[in-house]
């Protein structure tokens, strides 16, 4: 048997093993020891084996769960609901201000915490009712904290491109930078959908009554502003300390932790029931992404000793003669196909050893491919008929709120993703400028 059928052996083995609702991580590290002792025999065990060595091995590994209790941390401590609070006052009388609001609060609950479903557990149980309440249209609402909370996979400090730049052997800062451009602007068209839409259709997003508007005064307004100054602080201290060279990337991620840890006790708000939710909630997701990314090495290092990278490329450049656009294309293709089914760990973990490779070997810049995977993602998230966050929606959401209006909520804001996505193809340094020019210093 060739090399080429085995590696397509392996492949269509796992998909198949996925449709039976097995753990991502079981199916791919099974796949990749049970191919590594049938090729190799006893000593082919020795693969998972050193991958499990590499991630005990990998310090910058520590950075993920630091960053993932600091979220959770503001989000159990009540922090986010001051967040809104303030944008409730300060937007409110702008047509459509709430949501626009609700975008913004989802921008500083991404750079406090690196995950879309924080800030999808912040939206749809703190701004989803709020919104509902005040006369806002309920599908443009549901799909402003779908696309919302998709932000958290984009901006920094990202939990995606963390376990992206460990498979992909890329520096996190680099990838962190490079999402800093993409995810505002995303956001800001995020925005300037929301502002043309309610100008056009006032009746979508009212704006607050004169009466209530007039409840606060100036100071009180200033006060509620306080409310932001915790997470910009925290953020301010954590990646101002890394950037200026104080602190490494994990020293870092230490500072992001402890300060949340003082913030909720400055507030007066840190509980043992909270300090237990952030834990148990902490070491779940980081114990998925520790054996996703210990499968990833072992089916990876498979995959590379079959030399299956190599296979591809040659199909594509040699057999096929597409040019290096048209491959690129294909990969992200894939990806938004693979997303109507998979998340976005599966995603990476299946296609990691193939894409990565061909990129570097097309000439594309590993970190600009990063964002550029990491956008797909987000795509995937508000996909139908399987992305995450529709279903996330669906349990978090008030009954008056129906699957149907969930799905027709995401299209205006995919349409969008897929804009800013071809922007940044087209226009690499909006992604590449300013980790190049920080590092270049």
């Amino acid at each position: 048997m060739s090399y080429e059928l085995i590696a397509l052996l392996m492949f269509s083995s796992m998909m198949l093993l996925l449709l039976t609702g097995q753990r991502v991580f079981a199916v791919i590290g099974i796949v990749g020891a049970l191919a590594a002792f049938f090729l190799w025999g006893t000593g082919g065990i020795e693969i998972p084996f050193t991958a499990t060595i590499k991630v005990m091995k990998w310090y910058p590994l520590l950075t993920l769960p630091l960053f993932v209790f600091m979220g959770y941390m503001l989000a159990e401590s009540g922090i986010a609901d001051d967040l809104y609070r303030m944008f409730h006052v300060w937007f409110g009388p702008v047509r459509g201000g709430l949501a626009i609001g609700t975008i913004l609060m989802m921008v500083i609950i991404s750079a406090i915490n690196g995950l879309s479903v924080a800030g999808m557990a912040v939206g749809a149980t703190i701004a989803l009712p709020e919104l509902l309440r005040r006369g806002y249209d309920k599908v443009m609402v549901t799909g402003v904290i779908q696309a919302g909370s998709s932000l958290g996979i984009l901006v920094p400090p990202s939990v995606v491109l963390v376990l992206y730049g460990m498979i992909a052997r890329q520096p996190v800062g680099h990838l962190w930078m490079a999402g800093v451009f993409p995810g505002l602007l995303m956001a800001g068209l995020f925005i300037l959908y929301i502002v043309v839409r309610c100008a056009l259709q006032p009746s979508l997003g009212p704006a607050l009554p004169k009466e209530e508007r007039e409840r606060y005064t100036l100071g009180q307004k200033i006060a509620l502003a306080q409310a932001g100054l915790i997470p910009l602080a925290i953020f301010l201290a954590m990646t101002g300390l890394f950037l200026t060279g104080v602190t490494s990337l994990v020293e870092s991620s230490a500072v992001g932790a402890v300060s949340s840890i003082l913030a909720a006790a400055l507030r007066g708000r840190l509980t043992l029931a909270v300090l237990h939710d952030t834990t148990r909630k902490t070491l779940g997701i980081s114990a998925m992404f520790f054996w996703i990314i210990t499968a990833a090495l072992c089916f990876g290092a498979v995959f590379d000793g079959l030399g299956a990278v190599r296979s591809i490329e040659g199909l594509f450049l040699g057999d096929m003669g597409l040019e290096p656009w048209q491959v690129l294309s294909l990969m992200m293709l894939t990806f938004l196909v693979l997303g109507i089914f998979l998340d976005d760990t599966a995603m990476l973990v299946i296609v990691a050893p193939l894409f990565i490779p061909l990129a570097g070997a097309l000439g594309y810049n590993l970190v600009w491919f990063g964002v550029m995977y990491t956008i797909t993602c987000q795509i995937a998230y508000l996909t139908p008929p399987f992305g995450y966050n529709l279903f996330l929606m669906r349990a978090m959401a008030p009954p008056e709120v129906s699957l149907t209006d969930i799905y027709k909520s995401v299209f205006p804001f995919v349409g969008i993703m897929l804009f800013t996505l071809l922007i940044i193809a087209l226009f690499p340094g909006i992604a590449t400028w300013l980790p190049d020019y920080y590092y270049s210093k």
